[in-house]
């Protein structure tokens, strides 16, 4: 009981305890110097007897057992001792002050051994040893005052936050498992990411250099081919991840039932990239693929007009451009129906375009608000609505981009059961505006032609997502789980997505994905997965010092498993993300903070052995320009033919009435 009476009770066991020390030390003292005691004239014959008569127990019988009873009882005195606290005390002095005094306390029995005069021989022994009690007592004092409990341990509660972690490993034919390795409780254990199910979205999120690509990516691809995947890949930084892809496809092609062939969309390098037409009219049933079309290219090439549909002068040029597509779908069966051949027609004078497009009825309804301005002389209002479409789509007017979109060396159905495919498209970070729209047309066509019941398991990853426009991401990934279309996306940052998909539709994205991996990441996403994470139970403690104890308070509350400053600071390799299950593979510990592991030195020497992408064609400017050409005389052709029908077909009683005015041309048509 801690009172008062208690306290003094106490004090005085260790007062008495500590006297006995220094009343045997005494005697010991007495005895072993008593030459120079006598000689100081310290002696008297009735102290001599009671000596004499103390030193039969056999006690002093030896020069070391009285002082090892004595450091005895000066040790149990230290330890009922309680002094005040405090936190400046070091553990070296005390350790400084034992040492010290404990060696002065034994060594002084070689005193004895001096050539020297009794008397001064008791001087140094007593001193030494004298001095050597003191400096254990002190050190003793000073331990009582320290603070056993470490008060800065684990400052930033890093083995309180970790929690267990799934380390089975489960596979099936559509799986991706990472290799990874965990902290729990201080002690590192082996665990696996185990994307069980890849149809449900996957998002990859991370700051430049954290290793989306290295660690996590390139075992999508990896992994996938080698269970006999069809792919589409959107290389970036092409092409390291499109080398990737070829090598593994060299090397797991013997998996696959059909062997699937290797495409390249490439606009840097012409030798080594083939022709596709995203427009391919085979692939356009109805008129409502050219308006998903158009709609593509026109907000990939204006990223500011996502957050503005429904506007007057951004539905307009989308309707115009839907408008040219359908018409060159419908002109001869789709002959001129290429993107190149819509940027051409599309750059014609409004008066003989309008009235060719007339003589298509599906869009009639489309042109009318165009037509009606040009009549009525609104040409300020006709500019306002179709400037903004010439003038985006006149930025893809190349060679380059004309040879590739013009041909048609495959189609974009991945997945047919027939002819499988692995499709890479590269970007160029320094041409990001121009590519990108061109690449987000040819995404969203393989798409279409991707969602279709009865077709292969196909993956398509998306490396830097937000670099490209695809409309409706979110219902694909809700759709096209049924359909085995396993979809990756990589991003930086939650709010890059938001920049250039809009607030709504990133909120969509990055919710409606089921797996979730993040390398290091900072600000509103970092808080925003915390939050997903949620809580887990930790310990806490509360310390309390007073004068004469130091008391510690226990209990436990729920707090963030993985709070977002620990989100921000994780290195490269580190991930966090939780993952989804299968009805037939639950996985209990969904959630993860860990480090994947990669054989470097494997992977550096399987990349120095990878082949390059092949050339596919040797192509010389002269072709390139050859097909520019070639693109624009079909357009004048077009206009020609189509032009002279409607000459022959005007009536006879109107061609008297004044055909140079344009508006009652188009009038009369």
């Amino acid at each position: 009981m801690n009172t008062g009476e208690d306290v003094q009770g106490l004090r005085k066991i260790i007062d008495f305890t500590r006297l006995i020390s220094i009343f045997i030390l005494s005697l010991h003292f007495y005895l072993c110097c008593y030459k120079a005691f006598r000689n100081w004239g310290w002696t008297a014959e009735i102290t001599d007897r009671i000596i004499a008569d103390i030193s039969q127990t056999g006690l002093f019988s030896d020069l070391l057992k009285p002082k090892l009873v004595a450091l005895l009882f000066l040790f149990i005195s230290l330890v009922g001792n309680k002094g005040r606290k405090d936190e400046k005390i070091q553990k070296n002095a005390i350790g400084a002050y034992l040492f010290t005094g404990l060696l002065l306390y034994f060594i002084s029995v070689f005193c004895f051994y001096l050539n020297s005069q009794a008397v001064m021989i008791a001087i140094l022994y007593i001193g030494l040893t004298s001095l050597g009690y003191l400096l254990i007592l002190a050190g003793g004092g000073l331990l009582s005052r320290l603070i056993r409990i470490n008060l800065n341990s684990d400052i930033f509660n890093a083995e309180n936050e970790t929690f267990p972690q799934e380390e089975r490993l489960l596979e099936n034919e559509y799986s991706v498992n990472l290799p990874a390795i965990y902290n729990l409780k201080g002690k590192k254990r082996n665990s696996w990411i185990n994307l069980i199910n890849p149809f449900r979205g996957t998002l990859i999120a991370g700051t430049p250099g954290s290793g989306k690509s290295y660690f996590v990516i390139r075992h999508i691809i990896d992994q996938h081919i080698k269970k006999g995947f069809s792919m589409f890949l959107y290389d970036f930084k092409y092409d390291d991840l499109s080398r990737i892809a070829y090598n593994k496809l060299l090397k797991y092609r013997n998996n696959y039932k059909v062997k699937p062939q290797f495409y390249v969309i490439n606009f840097e390098d012409l030798n080594r990239t083939h022709r596709c037409n995203p427009l391919d009219p085979s692939g356009m049933e109805d008129i409502t693929d050219a308006t998903e079309a158009s709609r593509t290219i026109m907000l990939g090439l204006n990223r500011d007009w996502i957050r503005k549909q429904g506007d007057f002068f951004v539905e307009s040029p989308i309707n115009f451009l839907t408008a040219i597509i359908w018409y060159l779908r419908k002109y001869q069966d789709g002959r001129y129906c290429t993107l190149p051949h819509v940027i051409e027609l599309m750059q014609a004078d409004y008066d003989p375009l309008f009235a060719i497009l007339q003589q298509q009825e599906e869009i009639k309804v489309l042109i009318n608000p165009f037509v009606s301005a040009f009549q009525n002389k609104a040409k300020e209002q006709l500019e306002g609505q179709i400037a903004s479409a010439k003038i985006g789509l006149a930025r893809l007017s190349s060679p380059q981009l004309y040879y590739v979109l013009s041909g048609n060396d495959f189609t974009l159905d991945i997945n047919n059961p027939e002819k499988p495919k692995i499709v890479c498209v590269g970007n160029n970070p320094q041409k990001l505006q121009v590519y990108g729209a061109v690449l987000s047309l040819y995404i969203s066509r393989m798409i279409k032609l991707v969602n279709r019941k009865g077709q292969l398991k196909s993956s398509l990853v998306f490396d830097e997502f937000p670099t490209i426009y695809f409309n409706n991401m979110d219902s694909l990934i809700a759709t096209a789980r049924s359909n085995k279309v396993a979809t990756a996306l990589a991003v930086q940052d939650f709010s890059q997505l938001k920049k250039d998909y809009g607030a709504e539709q990133a909120e969509v994205i990055t919710g409606i994905v089921g797996n979730i991996i993040s390398g290091q990441v900072t600000g509103d996403t970092a808080r925003k997965l915390s939050e997903t994470f949620g809580k887990i139970m930790q310990d806490r403690e509360s310390r309390s010092i007073n004068s004469s104890d130091t008391s510690v308070s226990k209990s436990t509350q729920l707090d963030y498993a993985i709070p977002a400053a620990k989100i921000a600071s994780l290195s490269s390799g580190e991930f966090v993300g939780i993952i989804v299950d299968n009805p037939d593979q639950k996985i209990s510990l969904k959630m993860f903070h860990n480090e994947i592991l990669n054989d470097h030195f494997a992977i550096h020497k399987e990349e120095k052995a990878y082949n390059d992408i092949p050339v596919i064609a040797k192509v010389t400017p002269e072709d390139i320009q050859e097909n520019y050409i070639r693109i624009k005389q079909d357009i004048e052709e077009l206009f020609k033919d189509e032009l002279k029908k409607l000459d022959i077909n005007i009536p006879k009683d109107e061609s008297d009435q004044d055909n140079s005015s344009s508006d009652q041309r188009l009038v009369s048509f």
